[in-house]
C-alpha cells in the first residue's frame, strides 16, 4: 500500500495503554544528597542462580495486567500495511524523527557506529522510515519516499509486509512506488488573492472574499473534491480594513480535510448619513 503525504496531520493515534508509572516526580520526593555506597557484590552468581533471578523477575512482570511477554515481542500482535503507514506519516512529522530514519549511520556511546538496515536509504527517492520482522509475519518495510510529481516534490508513503526476506520486500517497495507515481498528479484547486465569495452592502460597497495561499492537492483518479464556503455576515459599523479574515473555505479530498483563510480585497464602509436618513421608517 502506498500513500501521498498530506498537508495537515491525522490526529496522532494512540497504540499503547497509559501508562500510569510514566510522569515526573513531584521535586519534593526527589534525592538530593548522594551517599558513597558500595556496590561490589563478592559473590559471582552461577548460572542456575541468575537464570533463577530472571524467571523470577519475568514472572513478577506477568502479573502486571497488560504484559503478556518479555521479549517485547508476541505473535498475538498484529498490524496492517494501512495502519503502518498511516502511523509512518505522524511519526515523520517529528522532525527529529525524519532526521534520524534519514541516516546511514550513526556514532553512538558505548555501541559506537551502528548502521541502518533500510538498504534503499537514498536511493530511487527512499528517505527512511524503517525495516522489520514478525514473529508470524516475515519481513516488513515501512517506507517515505520523493517523487517529482508535475514538476513537484510529493513524498509518498508504504508499507511492504509479510516477504519471505527483507531484499524482497525492498524489491515490491520499489514496484510500488513506480506504479503510484505516474497516477499521481498535482493540481491547483485554490489560487492565491482567487476570489471565493463576495461581499455587497445595500448601499453599494462590495468586496471579493479571496484566498489568501494557493492551495496544490496531490491527488489520483477517482478522488472527490469537495468545497464549503464558512463565511459569516457582518455588520458594518466601522471601516473593514483590506486582508481582514472574514471566512474560510473548507476543502476535502482524500485525507486532506482543512481550511483555507479568506480575507476581504477591498475595503467596506458604513453607510453615510444620507443613505441612513432617506431609510428611516416611522
Amino acid at each position: 500500500m502506498a500513500s501521498p503525504s498530506w498537508p495537515s496531520a491525522p490526529s496522532p493515534w494512540r497504540v499503547s495503554p497509559d501508562d500510569k508509572y510514566v510522569g515526573l516526580a513531584d521535586p519534593s520526593l526527589l534525592a538530593r544528597d548522594f551517599p558513597d555506597l558500595d556496590l561490589l557484590d563478592p559473590s559471582i552468581p552461577s548460572t542456575a542462580e541468575l537464570e533463577r533471578r530472571a524467571y523470577e523477575a519475568e514472572a513478577a512482570a506477568l502479573g502486571v495486567k497488560g504484559v503478556s511477554k518479555s521479549g517485547g515481542a508476541s505473535a498475538s500482535s498484529v498490524s496492517t500495511p494501512s495502519d503502518l503507514t498511516t502511523l509512518g506519516m505522524v511519526a515523520m512529522l517529528n522532525e527529529v524523527f525524519a532526521q534520524i530514519v534519514a541516516l546511514g549511520q550513526a556514532n553512538l556511546p558505548v555501541a559506537g557506529t551502528v548502521y541502518n538496515v533500510n538498504g534503499l536509504l537514498g536511493q530511487g527517492g527512499i528517505i527512511g522510515i524503517k525495516t522489520g520482522s514478525g514473529l508470524n509475519t516475515g519481513a516488513n518495510f515501512l517506507f517515505a519516499a520523493n517523487v517529482t510529481v508535475d514538476s513537484r516534490t510529493v513524498v509518498v508513503y508504504g508499507c511492504v509486509m509479510g516477504q519471505p526476506t527483507l531484499q524482497i520486500a525492498f524489491a515490491i517497495a520499489q514496484a510500488l512506488i513506480a506504479a503510484v507515481s505516474p497516477a499521481l498528479h498535482v493540481r491547483r484547486v485554490i489560487a492565491r488573492n482567487q476570489s471565493v465569495a463576495n461581499y455587497t452592502t445595500p448601499w453599494g460597497e462590495q468586496s471579493d472574499l479571496v484566498s489568501t495561499v494557493d492551495v496544490d492537492l496531490a491527488e489520483w483518479p477517482g478522488m472527490i473534491l469537495r468545497q464549503h464556503l464558512d463565511a459569516r455576515a457582518i455588520v458594518i459599523e466601522r471601516p473593514v480594513a483590506p486582508s481582514t479574515v472574514e471566512g474560510t473555505e473548507h476543502v476535502v479530498l482524500g485525507d486532506y480535510n482543512f481550511d483555507v483563510p479568506l480575507v476581504t480585497a477591498d475595503p467596506l464602509y458604513p453607510p453615510g448619513r444620507l443613505w441612513r436618513l432617506t431609510r428611516v421608517s416611522f
